[in-house]
């Protein structure tokens, strides 16, 4: 189906049209309301852009001026200077420094950018430590802290992690070991007690970009770490100062990958990440992964990054260890780093059939559950004369992959238009571990606190963000969270919540 595009001038009301969607959610497509600044049209530039500008939020042509000398400064990031003292400190003492990352595409790129930097500053001790999700679970718990404790690091630092791992840290700093966080995901009501938090997000933070992607906040330390070092006069003609810009490939990466808004800020930092990977200037292991998906390094662009780079390391944290994600990015050797990305590769493919297998049955759970939904609406109308609009969903099934619910539950959000929690078991006996997904109308952290206040202790953990979140609880109370949520998402979304929306910009405007 082909979009129109609307005059930037125009002033008419956000017309919607309904369309048919077979076995999903209804749809209207809406045109994007928004004028052109004066600035933009004076601007010089052709007509039709100054209309898609206006209509991604763009006022002055200023903003889609990627120079490097237009990135946010770093300066404004709460605790950033702090952070970047311990650690500028810590390589210059050479102590141990040991990074915990995560285990999807921005925790791996996290994980590598903030090595690679370590080392170009001449750290001698860094190490990295990406905890195994079957084993540990998300973040920095007691037991990762346990395991990390047997390289005996005198610090420890949190990339795309961290900011909800309260026991985790006082663990570490129980053994006297230094913690550093650097996370981009919503906190809690109490934060870590952290020697330093960087977080956009987190309480009394000035940096205007919140959506920075937890690689892009690791970006923005070393940035800090540097200037610290460059202060001090560490770097010489001996050990000479890093080129900062060199990392870009891996921003790029891991914030496309992390699927957060590509406001300002964060369209900077892709294309210059993407100009030098088409250049030939990206590392080794972004340019074999290309080449295992298919795709031309020099013609290398951001769908590339979400739909052919991105889920190939995501499928080693899913199914198997993300070290090797890691590792791929870290290579310095083309021959190695193909054998690494060839592996992430058939990792992906066993992904794929794994996938497809679990959501041809989650399928039929949706339908009969939404038929169930459907059923008791309708009773509860004739009875009460209200409507109610059918909302969240919850599935389980005993033989799923917990690796792999997080996809099928974006599958169903996509194709039925509503927040989707996916279980699967966990190592745990009697535990279920879950993942989900929501849509623009229903914050599902948030939806997920108001469960937990409203049930205490029925879950056992939660976290995450706005649009995806993970969770357990126990197999025995699966039922009780079925109903929970769902009641919760109710009173949060009506039925236009529920419409899905497809945006168009209009008609072209006349040359």
């Amino acid at each position: 189906m082909s979009a129109s595009f609307e005059s930037p001038a125009a002033s008419a009301p956000d017309d919607a049209v309904s369309i048919a969607v077979p076995h999903g959610a209804a749809s209207k497509i809406r045109r994007r309301q928004a004028r052109v600044s004066e600035a933009l049209a004076a601007s010089g530039l052709p007509p039709l852009l100054q209309q898609l500008y206006a209509c991604r939020g763009v006022t002055s042509p200023d903003e889609v001026d990627y120079s490097l000398a237009r990135l946010a400064d770093f300066h404004d990031l709460k605790d950033i200077d702090r952070a970047a003292g311990l650690i500028a400190d810590a390589v210059r003492q050479q102590q141990r420094i040991l990074v915990i990352g995560d285990f999807d595409a921005d925790g791996a790129t996290s994980a590598a950018l903030m090595m690679r930097a370590l080392r170009a500053f001449g750290a001698r001790h860094a190490a990295f430590l990406v905890p195994n999700r079957f084993d540990f679970g998300y973040g920095l718990s007691p037991e990762i802290v346990a395991l990390a404790a047997r390289q005996r690091p005198d610090w420890i630092i949190t990339v795309d992690n961290g900011i909800a791992s309260l026991e985790g840290v006082a663990a570490a700093k129980a053994l006297g070991i230094g913690v550093v966080v650097t996370d981009h995901h919503l906190p809690g009501a109490q934060l870590p007690a952290a020697d330093a938090i960087v977080n956009p997000n987190q309480p009394g933070c000035a940096f205007a970009h919140k959506h920075t992607a937890g690689v892009g906040v690791a970006f923005y330390v070393m940035l800090a770490v540097r200037a610290r070092l460059r202060e001090t006069g560490w770097f010489d003609a001996a050990r000479p100062l890093p080129n900062m810009a060199a990392l870009l490939d891996l921003v790029a990466l891991g914030t496309v990958a992390d699927v957060v808004p590509l406001d300002a800020n964060n369209r900077i930092l892709v294309e210059l990440g993407l100009r030098r990977i088409r250049a030939g200037h990206g590392c080794p292991g972004i340019a074999a992964l290309l080449q295992v998906a298919g795709r031309q390094v020099e013609r290398c662009s951001a769908p590339d990054f979400g739909f052919a780079v991105a889920p190939r390391p995501n499928a080693a944290g899913r199914l198997e260890d993300m070290h090797i994600g890691v590792q791929c990015l870290l290579s310095e050797e083309a021959g190695e780093a193909l054998a690494l990305a060839g592996r992430l590769d058939a990792i992906n493919r066993q992904r794929r059939q794994i996938e497809g297998e679990m959501l041809e049955q989650a399928m039929h759970q949706a339908m009969a559950a939404l038929q169930q939904l459907e059923n008791s609406d309708a009773k509860r109308h004739e009875q009460t004369g209200e409507t109610g609009a059918r909302a969240g969903l919850s599935l389980f099934h005993p033989d799923w992959h917990q690796g792999v619910v997080g996809l099928v539950a974006s599958r169903l959000k996509e194709k039925w238009h509503r927040p989707v929690v996916a279980f699967a078991r966990a190592e745990e006996a009697g535990m279920l571990k879950g993942s989900g997904r929501s849509i623009p109308g229903l914050h599902l952290r948030d939806a997920l606190d108001r469960v937990d206040r409203r049930h205490p202790g029925l879950l056992h953990k939660f976290g995450g963000h706005a649009m995806a979140a993970g969770l357990s609880l126990k197999e025995e109370d699966f039922e009780c969270f079925q109903q929970a949520f769902d009641r919760v998402a109710r009173e949060t979304l009506d039925e236009a919540d529920l419409q899905q929306h497809w945006l168009t910009d209009g008609t072209p405007p006349a040359a």
